[in-house]
C-alpha cells in the first residue's frame, strides 16, 4: 500500500508531500521535476525516471541500525511503501492503485542525498536499500491508501514473469 506521495517540482529543491497525483506513461508523475524533464539526471536518456519507491520498513531499518532519521521526503523517493517487497517487482508489471507500472531497477542512492541531508545517509542506503525504480505503463491517479499487486500471468508485449 502507498502510505505517502512526494513530489518535486525544481530539481534541488524539497519533496512536497501530497494526497494524490496523476501517474503518466513517458512523463512520470505530474508536477513533479521529472515529468517536466528538469530533474538532475533528465540530460541523459533512459528508462526508470519516471517513478521511485521506497519501502518504508527500508527507512526503519534505516533508523534502527544506522541511527539515520530522514525527514519526509529526505530520501528523494516518489510513492512510500508499506507491506511490499519491491526486490520482487523489478522485471515485473505490477499496479499501484488504478496505475500498471513496471519495475525497472534498484534505486541506488546518491552522494547528493549526503549534502541534502545527513552524512553517511548514502552509504547507509546502500546497505538497507535505495528503493525502486518503475516506468509507468496506464495513466492514472494514485492516492495515499492505493493498493499494490503484482500483476499476474503475461507481461504487456507478451513477456512472461
Amino acid at each position: 500500500m502507498i502510505t505517502a506521495i512526494f513530489i518535486c517540482p525544481v530539481r534541488r529543491e524539497p519533496m512536497h508531500s501530497v494526497e494524490e497525483v496523476r501517474a503518466v506513461p513517458g512523463r512520470g508523475l505530474e508536477g513533479d521535476r521529472y515529468f517536466h524533464g528538469t530533474g538532475s539526471y533528465s540530460r541523459w536518456p533512459g528508462a526508470g525516471r519516471e517513478v521511485t519507491l521506497i519501502a518504508s520498513e527500508t527507512l526503519e531499518r534505516l533508523r534502527l541500525e544506522h541511527g539515520i532519521d530522514l525527514p519526509p521526503g529526505a530520501h528523494r523517493r516518489s510513492l512510500i511503501t508499506v507491506g511490499v517487497d519491491l526486490d520482487s517487482l523489478i522485471g515485473r508489471d505490477f499496479s499501484v492503485g488504478p496505475v500498471l507500472m513496471r519495475g525497472d531497477r534498484h534505486c541506488a542512492p546518491c552522494g547528493y542525498l549526503d549534502s541534502i541531508t545527513i552524512p553517511g545517509v548514502c552509504e547507509a542506503m546502500k546497505r538497507v536499500g535505495g528503493g525502486l525504480r518503475a516506468v509507468i505503463l496506464t495513466e492514472g491517479i494514485i492516492r495515499v491508501g492505493s493498493p499494490i499487486k503484482p500483476h499476474e500471468g503475461p507481461l504487456r508485449g507478451g513477456l512472461t514473469a
